[in-house]
């Protein structure tokens, strides 16, 4: 048997499936336009309204109007997917890319294919079918498989058939979801890549996962340079502390501090200066006592 013969069909027992459902198609229906049955329907695009279930929520500007363009030149190749909700009211099931494009074009009418469908059978539909063929980032991706498994009441076993996906790649979708929106943002907004976001999973708390999401944006760090980072296997940078130094005039200020003091205070002041000019002024002290006197000191 050959390779193609084995070859899991693109959308496995998912989208395909409910299609070809009687539950789900308009010949199962009770509806007197025999013309639609089986084939596709011209419908006025003012009767269609979009997919409320739709999980994809940011459509780029650009790639509208690129389509809007081609759909104007040669059509809409892929009809749409609607489902009949009244007379001559119909909703979105899949391709709202397409729909959007064609209302920029300015068509009146699009080709679609007319469903049957509960919402939660719709639901389903719209996810596996962006899953399977919208340009989704990781989170929206991310995000479709927590409704299915939450909403549609399936295991990671049963979605991995559904979509023809490895239970591995919809795990570590998920993982994703338990980063902090910020970081989540960042991987919708193309800032940083899912490899990044996979890495930043496992780097610890909150706090650290987003200094660390910083550092890629900044320092432009590659997926490997933050794995090793992470693992505390990077080159630590040159310590930024500033030297202490010696020089005679620092030995007398150090000295007339320590004057100031007296023996009221147990303490010793460093003056620790860079050669650039910074620095910092440190009083030690020994008990809550010595550090409530130097505050009175100072306040004098």
């Amino acid at each position: 048997m050959s390779s193609k013969a084995n070859k899991k069909p693109p959308l496995g027992k998912g989208l395909g499936a409910l299609l070809q459902s009687s539950a789900t198609d308009i010949t199962s229906s009770d509806i007197s336009d025999k013309s639609v049955l089986g084939a596709i329907a011209m419908l006025p695009i003012s009767s269609i309204e979009a997919n409320p279930f739709n999980p994809r929520t940011h459509f780029e500007e650009d790639a509208l109007s690129e389509l809007s363009k081609s759909i104007s030149e040669h059509g809409i190749i892929q009809p749409l997917t609607v489902r009949k909700l009244g007379r001559d009211k119909y909703q979105l099931i899949s391709g709202e890319r397409r729909f959007r494009a064609s209302q920029i074009a300015g068509l009146k009418e699009v080709p679609a294919y007319i469903r049957v469908a509960n919402d939660q059978t719709m639901l389903e539909m719209a996810l596996v079918e962006n899953i399977q063929r919208e340009d989704l980032n990781a989170i929206e991706v991310a995000l479709s498989y927590q409704r299915l498994l939450d909403e549609c009441d399936l295991t990671q076993e049963q979605l991995s058939q559904k979509i023809a996906k490895s239970r591995s790649s919809i795990t570590n979708h998920l993982r994703l979801l338990k980063l902090p929106a910020l970081v989540q943002k960042g991987v919708r907004d193309g800032l940083i890549s899912m490899g990044h976001a996979r890495a930043l999973v496992s780097a610890g708390d909150e706090g650290t996962q987003i200094d660390l999401f910083y550092a890629i944006i900044e320092e432009g760090l590659s997926v490997r340079a933050l794995e090793n980072l992470i693992k505390g296997e990077a080159e630590p940078k040159p310590a930024k502390e500033p030297v202490k130094v010696e020089a005679p005039e620092i030995s007398q200020q150090q000295n007339n501090f320590r004057s100031n003091f007296g023996d009221k205070v147990a303490a010793k002041v460093e003056i620790k200066k860079s050669p650039q000019g910074s620095g910092k002024l440190v009083i030690n002290f020994n008990s809550e006592t010595d550090l409530n006197r130097i505050i009175e000191i100072l306040n004098k």
